[in-house]
């Protein structure tokens, strides 16, 4: 961590950018505006203040008069982020990349330049990321341009991904899909092996690429959020929430508090129910299948009462702008209450029996370790970081309502392999049910579940965290002619947690693959967008 540390404020910051010269300006919706000769230098800045990077994205301006911008979200220790955008002068396509200062920034870089065109100067990788197209093909294809058709497609290109190898004699190659097994979603990894140990990994996504930036062009945020809860279908409170509280940033508006306390008892049970599920899997991957029978009777349980209660097993459309569909009366918070209470103490009956079977144990100690300064160096998120030390919670940083009243304990552990994001998931699962005990406890007494959102003027943008159950949810929205979206993102967390499991299987045997890549969890659509 950078001189600044803990203390670090947006307007420390913003007065030590000033303070070297150079000159921002603080715009509506939160941004902070920079002329692009000093967007590197800023990011240097925010990095010895001790900031980490939570997005990178760039825009088309086209269609609100001006040019190309490049925008970075940077998060202080526990304080609200800041959000630096650079505009880029007319004829320019080319902007320095933060790689070379932020590691996480890379794929986010190389997605820029899929989808936008822009190149980053001084990118140590030129290959493509999200799109399979090849990389100075002269049919360029760049579909958040404002001039690219929504319906268009990509041209079709074969030709082979050119993965990184390692030569050596008793070197071998394994390719994993991208079509898997059941029901997982298409990706691909890339082992180079030597016996049974895995030397490198090194992953493709972008199979699930559905165009969900390109089409919130032009929809009311009522239409959006649909979309958004949809990009990563296990998440969809979480990124319906960061979506909305984007929107609700962006036009001023005040939701009810019940509506308020609602989404938190939504999202604290969407956190349960994925824990729950992939404790139970993880302990499948080892051969404990009675863990696994165990927590699919549970999952099955919340999803039966989530059904009942809100209309949708996996909570979909429950988040809306404005508020919330509904608002659960007394009888049916308690109801959420007791049985989450129950399943969180057969949680903790089930971890008793977890820690009293070694060779369960055996395969969770020590296996696919991401040490804490590589963490910290990934930005990684969510259980996945905190098991490596990395102490990052939206809920706790940010303090959105409820949060600035109900706020968790900060969980950290340091040992950074399989056993430890184990951990945090049962810390998790016993936290998430004392507050969901709290929130119903302290229940407003007004039962308002929305309120009927301004008319949008051009130009109006908000931003957004959000902790759902993988980690923070960053969330832009911009508005354009007609009160209608212009630019709106939404960034999975698994965006600097998959480049960790990279590197927590180096030296592991390919059969401990899939325990540890179960451990993280990450999402393919979620990421893919």
């Amino acid at each position: 961590m950078g001189k600044g540390g803990a203390r670090m404020t947006r307007s420390t910051l913003i007065r030590a950018l000033r303070a070297q010269g150079i000159d921002v300006v603080e715009e509506a919706g939160g941004l902070v505006c920079l002329p692009l000769a000093q967007w590197l230098a800023s990011a240097l800045i925010a990095k010895n203040e001790g900031c980490r990077l939570v997005d990178l994205w760039a825009m088309d301006d086209a269609a609100l008069g001006g040019t190309f911008s490049v925008v970075a979200a940077f998060a202080l220790s526990r304080r609200p982020p800041v959000v630096l955008c650079a505009t880029l002068p007319e004829g320019v396509e080319r902007f320095p990349s933060l790689t070379p200062t932020f590691p996480s920034a890379a794929r986010l870089e190389r997605a820029i330049r899929d989808l936008l065109g822009l190149i980053p100067e001084g990118h140590p990788d030129t290959r493509p990321w999200l799109l399979h197209v090849a990389p100075g093909h002269p049919e360029r294809f760049h579909p958040l341009r404002c001039d690219a058709a929504a319906d268009a497609l990509p041209p079709l290109i074969s030709q082979r991904y050119p993965f990184l190898r390692v030569e050596g004699e008793g070197v071998h190659e394994i390719p994993v899909g991208p079509v898997h097994a059941g029901v997982i979603e298409p990706g691909h990894f890339r082992f180079q092996v030597i016996g049974e140990e895995i030397l490198n990994l090194e992953e493709r996504f972008g199979y699930l690429h559905r165009g969900i930036e390109k089409r919130m062009v032009g929809l009311t945020p009522v239409q959006g959020v649909k979309l958004a809860t949809r990009q990563s279908g296990d998440a969809a409170v979480g990124m319906g929430w960061a979506f909305c509280r984007a929107v609700e940033k962006a036009l001023a508006v005040e939701i009810p508090p019940a509506a308020v306390w609602s989404r938190a008892l939504l999202a604290e049970r969407e956190r349960i129910a994925n824990h729950v599920g992939d404790i139970g899997a993880i302990c499948n991957d080892v051969a404990f299948s009675f863990m696994h029978m165990q927590t699919l009777k549970l999952r099955e349980e919340m999803a039966r009462l989530h059904l009942e209660i809100f209309g949708h097993r996996l909570l979909f459309d429950q988040v809306i702008p404005g508020g919330v569909t509904r608002v659960p009366d007394a009888t049916q918070r308690q109801r959420l209450v007791e049985q989450t209470q129950a399943v969180a103490a057969t949680m903790e009956q089930l971890r008793i029996l977890m820690d009293d079977t070694p060779s369960l144990l055996t395969r969770l100690d020590g296996s696919g370790v991401v040490d804490s300064e590589t963490a910290q160096s990934l930005g990684m998120l969510g259980y996945a970081g905190r098991a490596s030390g990395v102490d990052a919670d939206s809920r706790i940083a940010v303090a959105y309502a409820p949060y600035h009243l109900h706020a968790p304990e900060g969980l950290v552990l340091h040992k950074g392999d399989v056993a430890a994001r184990v951990a945090i998931r049962f810390e998790e699962i016993a936290q998430s049910a004392r507050l969901i005990a709290a929130l119903v406890a302290d229940f407003p007494v007004e039962e308002g579940a929305a309120v009927e959102l301004p008319q949008a003027e051009s130009g109006m943008q908000g931003f957004a965290l959000i902790e759902g159950w993988r980690g923070e949810i960053a969330a832009f929205v911009r508005f354009g002619a007609g009160g209608r979206i212009d630019r709106a993102r939404l960034r999975d967390p698994s965006w600097f947690n998959w480049p960790g499991l990279e590197l927590a299987v180096l030296g592991v045997p390919v059969p401990d693959f899939p325990l540890c890549n179960k451990s993280f969890n990450c999402a393919y659509a979620g990421h893919d967008g």
